[in-house]
């Protein structure tokens, strides 16, 4: 079974080695139809320290890395 990989946006950098990203999807409203913008957010692992508040990334999931870690960015 493939990885999943999320697209979202850091919004956190100051634990270390750790960024939080928001990551954003559209869902439809099951009665009324409307367009809504749901959002979660996931903390990441960041082993260089390279990716700051702002930053559009990519994340993978990975094995268990802390108590809420299970996600790694992708580095290009």
């Amino acid at each position: 079974m493939p990885k999943r990989v999320l697209t979202g946006v850091v919004v956190s950098d100051k634990s270390e080695k750790t960024v939080i990203v928001r990551v954003e999807r559209r869902v439809s409203h099951p009665i009324y139809k409307k367009t809504i913008r749901l959002s979660k957010k996931f903390a990441a692992h960041d082993e260089q320290k390279k990716f700051k508040i702002g930053d559009k990334v990519s994340i993978i999931e990975s094995k268990p890395i802390s108590k809420t870690k299970r996600w790694a960015v992708v580095y290009e």
